[in-house]
């Protein structure tokens, strides 16, 4: 996978943890404190902020639209059904010449199973390109199982199949692609 072959930006230098990550030419992922950042978000030309948080308080700055996607992070949340409108609102706006940013309160789980959701709805990647892209531009995120699992069943949904599964491990249920960080953990 390649940033050209979805027409992503090029990732220049460290990707971002503490600020915004940017993820595509109008969709970016950030903490709550990036998200409330004025200076940030027009200096990004952010037009729309996606707050997935029942925690953190929508900041309220003119020219900006405000999204609530009020769920919290635990794996018996549901998500799933945002999945579709969230990835339609994203779209739009990137159709508008806009940009939105996603956020929870760290940038880690919420926001980011909502960004896979749009890479596969809009960009056409599976569960495991939208990952390994997702991850390479914000390399801290990790939604919780719940939210993986939510997530698998959506793959299945768009395209029949499935790249990332659930699997038993000694920390419980997780999806495959964290098998070998996993192993490298237990001690032999």
């Amino acid at each position: 996978m390649s940033a050209a072959q979805y027409a992503f930006p090029i990732q220049s230098g460290q990707p971002s943890v503490s600020g915004l990550s940017q993820i595509t030419r109008s969709l970016y992922i950030s903490n709550s404190v990036a998200a409330n950042d004025k200076l940030l978000l027009c200096s990004n030309h952010i037009t729309t902020v996606v707050n997935v948080s029942v925690e953190v308080a929508n900041a309220s700055h003119e020219d900006i639209q405000y999204v609530r996607v009020p769920v919290a992070d635990t794996p018996t949340a549901s998500l799933y059904d945002f999945f579709d409108p969230i990835a339609d609102h994203i779209h739009s706006v990137e159709m508008r010449q806009g940009r939105t940013l996603l956020h929870c309160a760290a940038g880690v789980s919420r926001s980011a199973a909502l960004c896979l959701a749009y890479l596969m709805k809009y960009h056409a990647m599976s569960l495991l390109d939208a990952h390994t892209w997702t991850k390479s531009c914000r390399p801290i995120i990790r939604p919780n199982s719940g939210f993986w699992e939510q997530l698998i069943h959506y793959e299945l949904q768009l395209f029949g199949k499935n790249t990332v599964r659930m699997v038993s491990s000694p920390m419980g249920v997780i999806p495959d692609i964290y098998e070998k960080e996993v192993r490298s953990m237990i001690p032999l």
